[in-house]
């Protein structure tokens, strides 16, 4: 059996061994004291410090004026491929996702009775073309029937001046009784149908010019019948030509869905042609971000479809309003549980990537995107020394 006089004997052996230690570490020099800590550690600080300074440097002469944001996807002015007439499909000459030039044909439309139309349309212009013929012919005709017209009035006027010198010369004789009244009442009679063909001449001639009148007015009928042919066949050859579909730009086929023998009608979306080649960014910076924002400023950006891969840009345009200005049911803030939420301008920056990278490049991508508004940081004084003074009313605006 252990004697009590053990466990005492233990305390005191720890106790020692705790004030050994003590002693052991009073005696041991600080690691601060060692010259090589202590450089390292200096050096450590120097450069932690110059990093610093460097990043504030570089904050304050180029990271405070670079405007970044992720909201922002990659977009392309898409063109729907639609019939402007009805019909079944005949042939379809592309394939998904197949590249297409400007003018390469897309799909055709039974085109037969448009066909059919554009020749009955045609027939009648030809009609209509023998009709001006024909009034043509007729307005030369009458041309001539005036002609000899005027040469009948001008040989009844002369029939009449001899009667009436005939009359005015034997009519002293007459008076004298040198001359019968048999021979004056001749002279008489023929005036009198002199003056009857002069007359007859005279409405002859004016029938003849009412001909022509009459004769051009059916010309210039015949003329409008042609011009409204030609146009009749000309909507029948362009709904022809209508009939088969071309790219009007280039790029990639997308979302087709049209096929050989279906029926499609007027305005149906058959596919799209997606301009894969004129990508541009459209990125939704906060209001905060735009104050420098200015179109022709530089811009950096990372698609996430091309980790590592940095592109460039060019600012084109900026929105006039913000995004929910043209949302079709706008917020109205005129209530008494506002609530301030940054708002989000729209802001178009045109993509500078290479061939390579355009054929993974497609709309609807996400991208990253930082613009460099360092050439606008000079307007922030200009902004303010355009501020009124404090007390100056602000100058009026001239009314226009």
């Amino acid at each position: 059996m252990a004697s009590p006089e053990q466990p005492q004997t233990r305390s005191a052996a720890s106790d020692s061994n705790d004030s050994n230690t003590d002693a052991e570490a009073e005696r041991r020099p600080s690691p601060l004291k060692n010259p090589k800590v202590k450089w390292t550690l200096i050096v450590i600080g120097i450069v932690l410090l110059a990093v610093l300074l460097v990043w504030f440097v570089h904050w304050l002469l180029v990271g405070r004026y670079m405007q970044e944001t992720n909201n922002a996807y990659l977009q392309a002015d898409s063109v729907a491929v639609a019939p402007r007439v009805n019909g079944y499909v005949t042939d379809v000459f592309v394939t998904d996702n197949q590249w297409v030039k400007v003018g390469e044909p897309l799909l055709q439309i039974d085109e037969r009775t448009y066909r059919a139309t554009l020749e009955q349309a045609e027939a009648v212009v030809a009609v209509r073309q023998a009709d001006i013929a024909a009034a043509e012919a007729g307005l030369q005709g009458r041309h001539s029937s005036r002609v000899e017209a005027q040469t009948q009035v001008a040989s009844a006027a002369a029939s009449l001046k001899f009667a009436r010198a005939e009359v005015a010369r034997f009519a002293p004789l007459a008076a004298s009784g040198a001359d019968t009244h048999e021979h004056q009442e001749s002279l008489q009679h023929q005036l009198q149908q002199a003056q009857a063909q002069y007359d007859a001449a005279r409405a002859q001639l004016a029938g003849a010019d009412s001909g022509i009148e009459a004769a051009a007015a059916q010309l210039e009928q015949a003329r409008a019948g042609l011009k409204q042919a030609q146009a009749d066949a000309d909507q029948a050859r362009i709904a022809v030509e209508d009939t088969r579909l071309s790219a009007r730009i280039d790029g990639r086929i997308g979302d087709k869905t049209v096929q050989v023998g279906q029926f499609v009608a007027a305005g149906t979306r058959t596919m799209t042609v997606v301009p894969v080649e004129s990508l541009y960014l459209a990125a939704n910076f906060k209001e905060t971000q735009v104050g420098l924002m200015r179109p022709g400023q530089p811009a950096e950006i990372k698609v996430d479809a091309l980790p590592g891969v940095k592109l460039r840009g060019e600012v084109e345009s900026i929105s006039p309003g913000t995004g929910s200005q043209f949302a079709l049911l706008p917020a109205e803030n005129a209530t008494g549980n506002f609530t301030k939420v940054v708002q989000r301008v729209p802001v178009r920056i045109r993509v500078q990537a290479g061939e390579h990278a355009r054929k993974v490049l497609v709309p609807g991508m996400s991208v990253e995107v930082s613009v460099d508004t360092r050439s606008a940081k000079d307007e922030k004084h200009v902004l303010k020394d355009e501020e009124p003074a404090r007390g100056e009313p602000a100058a009026a605006e001239p009314r226009r």
